[in-house]
């Protein structure tokens, strides 16, 4: 499970007490219907920050913004993508490819 206070400590900030600024990042890696979740999350308050989108590495991803301030991305793989073709779809040099 994750939890995700409020400032209830001198070392804790939440992102309305630091102008806004995202004070952490939280990636959600999700089997299935990422689309769904999406719509899921919206309806329960959740202000997408940004809507559904394919990356040329293979991920489907979205990113939301909860009560707090906090951005959460979520993310469902949609294709293995060789470590060559995200080299040539990025224009870097990629060292340590997980795929």
């Amino acid at each position: 499970y994750i939890i995700v206070d409020g400032e209830w400590a001198a070392h804790i900030a939440s992102p309305a007490s630091v102008g806004g600024k995202n004070t952490q990042s939280v990636y959600i890696r999700l089997r299935e219907d990422l689309g769904a979740h999406c719509e899921k999350a919206r309806a329960a308050g959740a202000e997408i920050v940004e809507e559904p989108i394919d990356r040329f590495y293979g991920e489907r991803q979205y990113r939301a913004r909860d009560p707090e301030g906090h951005v959460w991305t979520f993310t469902q793989t949609v294709r293995i993508v060789p470590k060559e073709e995200a080299e040539r779809l990025s224009g870097l040099r990629i060292e340590g490819w997980h795929r």
